[in-house]
């Protein structure tokens, strides 16, 4: 995945989207939220050192850490807290201010309210009269390339980290720089500082950590086996990207029920995953992951090719077929997502569906930026969906609300009870307005030097944790001893040198 830039506004970001998850990456070197979840599945205070709910989970109370300043010195206040917190909310959630604490008020129960506070872009911080926002996180965003953009810091870097990352957003920058931030509330960081290099791409990344010159690349899937060839450290999280098909109304032949069902029966998402994608992806029978749901292992998908011709011979034989053929238009930028687009024609084909794949053509302003056209319509759209949430409720509904592909229910929203869950999800999968394919993990290329890469398994990085294993100072080579290391912002490649 390439992503050019990336922006540091958890209000900008979109649900779902590869940008947002580069962003929500480099967000954590600067921001906090008020709990987190560990790999044990316990939560643990950050902002937050207590909470409490009433019986109905419709009222949480949080008592927030005394003595936390943000990066320019200002306290953070539970007014702050609250004022940050509140645009980022869905409708119906109310924070106010009580005392010491800040409390979530909701008519609709809220029983997976810390897992939504831990996950996604839910992170505490402070705007400044002149727009920039302020963080207390372990880092602090120093200098790019058209400037200084937040406090800036005389310390020399003893220990910076270069990470190479593909990163969307909004900052149309080639490279950020972030400085430790020596009031952390946390305890400074091992690292000094950390550069991220933004658009570069799956090869460079990869070289660029074989000759030791990134710290922490992201490694696309068909990159993975020669990283591991070439004895490369390679990191890989749960799946957490998932491909699908979306049907729409702009084709009447897309609204069929029966030719979906062929479809769904034509496509041999196992071949996907093995074969064109070398092992490096599942087949997705939900729409969400084991990992998240716990309960993904009870749907299946069906390959069967003679029952999906079965189904299309009972259809019109004008039906997908002739002068008007179902279009895919795939929304995904890449080669990988074109790669599936002509992987599902095949299969369409094979079932007697007539499939034209159609890549949206992308043109770019004067400014450089993106611009999709809409045009020729297609009746079948080929996305992607990066898991942001762990709340599986508020993450199946989100996908579902973004993507149109079925009623937004408000009580689902809010059920945590998993076989709620299960019975929503199964009613949307039988219904093949969405249709899974594969779900990708994360994929990171970790350079020897790197030390205490811990994150977690849903793609989390903890990036104030690593140091890097550089040789004792009289070892040095002259003019080297501030040698930087570039991070990764979302699905990221390090770039070049790092030293702690």
């Amino acid at each position: 995945m390439l992503v050019t830039s990336v922006s540091l506004d958890p209000r900008e970001w979109k649900t779902g989207t590869a940008e947002s998850a580069a962003d929500e990456k480099l967000g954590a070197l600067v921001y906090d939220r008020l709990v987190s979840l560990d790999n044990y599945g316990r939560f643990q205070p950050q902002l937050a050192t207590e909470w409490s709910h009433d019986a109905s989970f419709k009222r949480w109370q949080f008592t927030l850490r005394a003595g936390v300043k943000f990066s320019d010195g200002t306290a953070l206040s539970n007014a702050d807290a609250a004022a940050a917190l509140q645009p980022l909310l869905p409708d119906g959630q109310q924070i106010s201010v009580s005392g010491n604490n800040l409390v979530f008020q909701s008519a609709a129960a809220m029983p997976d309210l810390l897992e939504e506070l831990a996950s996604g872009r839910f992170f505490v911080y402070r705007v400044r009269t002149d727009g920039t926002l302020m963080g207390t996180g372990p880092f602090f965003v120093a200098e790019t390339p058209s400037g200084g953009h937040g406090p800036s810091s005389s310390a020399t870097a003893a220990g910076d980290a270069n990470l190479a990352a593909s990163t969307p957003g909004a900052n149309r920058q080639a490279h950020l720089r972030f400085r430790a931030n020596e009031e952390t509330w946390s305890g400074r960081p091992f690292l000094d500082a950390i550069e991220v290099a933004l658009g570069v791409p799956p090869l460079r990344q990869l070289l660029d950590l074989q000759l030791g010159k990134a710290d922490l690349v992201e490694l696309s899937p068909e990159l993975v086996r020669r990283a591991m060839q070439d004895n490369q450290r390679v990191w890989s999280s749960a799946p957490v990207t998932f491909y699908g098909l979306r049907f729409d109304d702009a084709q009447p032949v897309a609204a069929a029920a029966k030719l979906r069902e062929a479809m769904s029966l034509s496509l041999d998402r196992q071949t996907m995953a093995s074969v064109l994608l070398q092992k490096q992806a599942e087949p997705a029978s939900a729409l969400l992951p084991q990992w998240l749901s716990g309960y993904a292992f009870l749907f299946g998908m069906e390959t069967n090719i003679d029952r999906a011709k079965e189904i299309r011979a009972t259809l019109p034989a004008n039906l997908a077929a002739g002068a008007a053929p179902l279009r895919l238009r795939v929304d995904v930028p890449g080669d990988l997502a074109k790669l599936l687009g002509e992987r599902v024609a095949v299969n369409a084909r094979q079932a007697a569906i007539l499939l034209q794949v159609v890549n949206r053509p992308v043109t770019r302003s004067a400014n450089n930026t993106a611009t999709v056209s809409n045009d020729p319509a297609g009746g079948v759209h080929l996305f992607s969906w990066h898991y942001s949430s762990l709340s599986p409720s508020v993450e199946l509904e989100s996908m579902v609300s973004t993507l149109n592909f079925g009623d937004s229910n408000e009580t689902a929203v809010r059920s945590a009870d998993p076989e709620q869950l299960y019975a929503r999800e199964k009613k949307l999968l039988e219904e093949r307005r969405v249709l899974p394919l594969v779900a990708l993990p994360e994929y990171i290329g970790l350079s020897q030097k790197l030390r205490d890469w811990m994150p977690a398994r849903w793609g989390e990085w903890h990036l104030a944790d690593v140091w890097l294993d550089l040789p004792e100072p009289g070892a040095a080579q002259p003019g080297n001893s501030n040698a930087t290391s570039t991070p990764a912002a979302q699905p990221a490649t390090v770039s070049p040198g790092a030293k702690p």
